[in-house]
């Protein structure tokens, strides 16, 4: 059984604080990785991490399996993430610092970074992508996610999604080139 349908039936059992042990040690390092990558804020992530493991447990009573755990899941967290860039990005809004530049220092100050001046760049450049893209960018590149999950997590076909990750790609190949 695998940990996802031991989840759903250790919770429907009524065995629910093993369930909900099972659910954050399956999910938490997987989307701290997932999330970290839209706010590149350590304590950011983790504020958002515990925002979205209480909107999981609280919507799990309702979940009809329409879809897989793992792609409901990674739904769930992507649109906290975009939510939050949206709320960050209206709050900057009048501010004399774009959100992207608040993004890129955060890149730069980040004491937990542990790449090289490339993968910096990379990250940075991710940042300069519209939420959407950035989102297909982040689960196909670093996560190596199937279009057809991630088709499932954004709700959008297959294809566009191709061609979103393909203009992601030519941007940040682009911005990479400028500088390398």
């Amino acid at each position: 059984m695998n940990s996802d349908s031991e989840i759903l039936s250790l919770f429907r059992s009524g065995d629910r604080d093993k369930a909900f042990s099972l659910l954050v040690d399956s999910y938490k390092e997987r989307l701290y990785w997932h999330i970290r990558r839209f706010t590149c804020s350590h304590e950011d992530t983790d504020d958002l991490l515990q925002e979205t493991f209480v909107k999981i447990w609280s919507a799990l009573p309702g979940f009809r399996e329409d879809s897989r755990l793992f792609t409901w899941i990674y739904r769930i967290a992507t649109n906290e993430a975009l939510n939050f860039l949206r709320k960050k990005k209206a709050r900057t809004m009048f501010s004399q610092v774009p959100i992207e530049d608040i993004l890129y220092r955060k890149i730069d100050e980040d004491p937990y970074f542990n790449g090289n001046e490339l993968q910096r760049e990379l990250h940075k450049a991710i940042q300069k992508l519209p939420p959407r893209q950035k989102a297909v960018f982040n689960m196909r590149y670093f996560e190596e996610m199937s279009y057809d999950d991630i088709s499932e997590i954004l709700g959008t076909s297959a294809g566009s999604l191709k061609a979103s990750y393909h203009h992601a790609y030519k941007k940040i190949r682009e911005e990479l080139e400028k500088i390398f």
